[in-house]
């Protein structure tokens, strides 16, 4: 694999740490600024609106830039916000900030996820957008823990000064390890790009990632009352039960991008029904404090099984503007974060029980796996029920002697 993909985990580490640290601040901010705890909670809505909005809109806007330009401008932006916020004077301008650091999230992936499988080879795609993401899921065992803890002793603002310094050492990763010849983008106009959204694969691929991962926030968002009030943990151990969901994120998204090369469809029906039993069996889960545990650590890995395979098959669907589709996933991800709170909400406002998200979480998998079966109908239907023969090595070779241009350069013009 090539060591620009370090590059793109740093990024994504900086991003993953600023997504989820404001949970664990949301006190000391509201505190700090003199406003109630539910308006605090506006910021971390504030994020997740830059997200969605600045996914598509800076994907679709960057689609002629060298992508590797591309990366720097957005972790440039992530650094900007970050910075603001740690120097906003009121609550107003932080929820400015927070949604100007929102902004570059869905492209920096989106965009990220295409130069990765581009400088791979063509039967390790689903691994390199896999160690991309590495450092989304490494940012819940570790980042967020300590960003927390240097909010909580140093102050909040101290922590949005270290997210800060993240993105400018992924910028200068960015600069130094990927080459300028495996980011140029192709040539190609906005009306295309947007054209290429059309597709009902695509839309159905995005509607996969928004029920399957709306499947898991439904039950996440409301982790610490079930395992406090069901399991019997104190509140001072959910910290590390989460460290632990993080624990199984990595896992579970290493093994997925590991499958996904061999059968990306396979992979992601399993990751499915694997999330919706985990989510079915929450509530016997919840029984014991060390059951609880083992639950935490499988719904992390049975998530994120299916995180490489969808953003994949986003791109697949989407071959003419791959960058502005898979930026388009980032928006459903987070769209799937909303929605699965809010439903998981309406289950426990309806009075069926503290655990009751978990199986709406797994209904929710239950749809997924539905709208993952009608895309698998429509591409039979279509004649592409099987993804084109990944090239072999030795074929590969070949090419590179004929046309005496690097391997992966050839990879990526293909």
């Amino acid at each position: 694999m090539p060591l620009a993909l370090l590059a793109l985990a740093v990024g994504a580490f900086g991003i993953g740490t600023t997504e989820f640290v404001m949970m664990g601040l949301l006190p000391d901010v509201a505190n700090d600024l003199n406003v109630s705890l539910p308006t605090a909670g506006h910021l971390v809505s504030a994020y997740a609106l830059g997200v969605v909005i600045g996914a598509p809109l800076l994907a679709a806007l960057t689609a002629r830039m060298s992508r590797r330009t591309v990366l720097i401008g957005l972790m440039a932006l992530f650094v900007v916000g970050n910075a603001l916020s740690a120097f906003a004077p009121g609550d107003d301008s932080l929820l400015a900030a927070r949604f100007l650091s929102g902004l570059p999230h869905g492209a920096f992936f989106g965009v990220g996820a295409v130069v990765a499988t581009n400088m791979a080879a063509p039967e390790r795609k689903a691994r390199s957008v896999s160690l991309m993401f590495l450092g989304l899921t490494v940012a819940n065992v570790a980042g967020v823990p300590v960003a927390t803890l240097m909010g909580q002793h140093l102050g909040w603002r101290a922590t949005f000064l270290g997210v800060s310094a993240i993105g400018l050492a992924a910028i200068a990763a960015l600069a130094l390890l990927i080459p300028h010849d495996h980011a140029q983008a192709p040539a190609v106009g906005l009306r295309r790009e947007l054209s290429a959204l059309r597709s009902v694969p695509v839309w159905l691929a995005l509607g996969t990632t928004v029920a399957g991962f709306g499947a898991l926030f439904a039950a996440y968002s409301y982790i610490t009352p079930m395992l406090t009030d069901a399991a019997g943990y104190a509140h001072s151990s959910v910290t590390l039960l989460l460290a632990l969901f993080g624990v199984g994120a990595t896992v579970g998204n290493l093994v997925g991008g590991r499958l996904a090369d061999h059968s990306l469809r396979g992979t992601l029906f399993g990751g499915l029904v694997s999330l919706g039993a985990v989510l079915a069996l929450f509530p016997l889960f919840m029984a014991s404090q060390w059951s609880a545990a083992v639950a935490v650590v499988l719904l992390g890995a049975a998530a994120f099984i299916t995180g490489s395979p969808l953003q994949l098959m986003v791109m697949e669907k989407a071959s003419a503007a791959p960058s502005l589709a898979s930026s388009a996933n980032q928006a459903a991800f987070n769209l799937a974060n909303a929605g699965g709170a809010w439903i998981g909400g309406l289950a426990l406002a309806a009075g069926f029980g503290v655990t009751s998200p978990a199986l709406a979480g797994a209904v929710l998998a239950l749809l997924g796996l539905g709208v993952a079966g009608v895309a698998y109908t429509v591409d039979v239907r279509r004649g592409a029920s099987r993804p084109r023969p990944a090239v072999t090595a030795a074929v590969a070779r070949q090419r590179v002697v004929a046309s005496h241009v690097p391997q992966r350069t050839e990879a990526f013009q293909r």
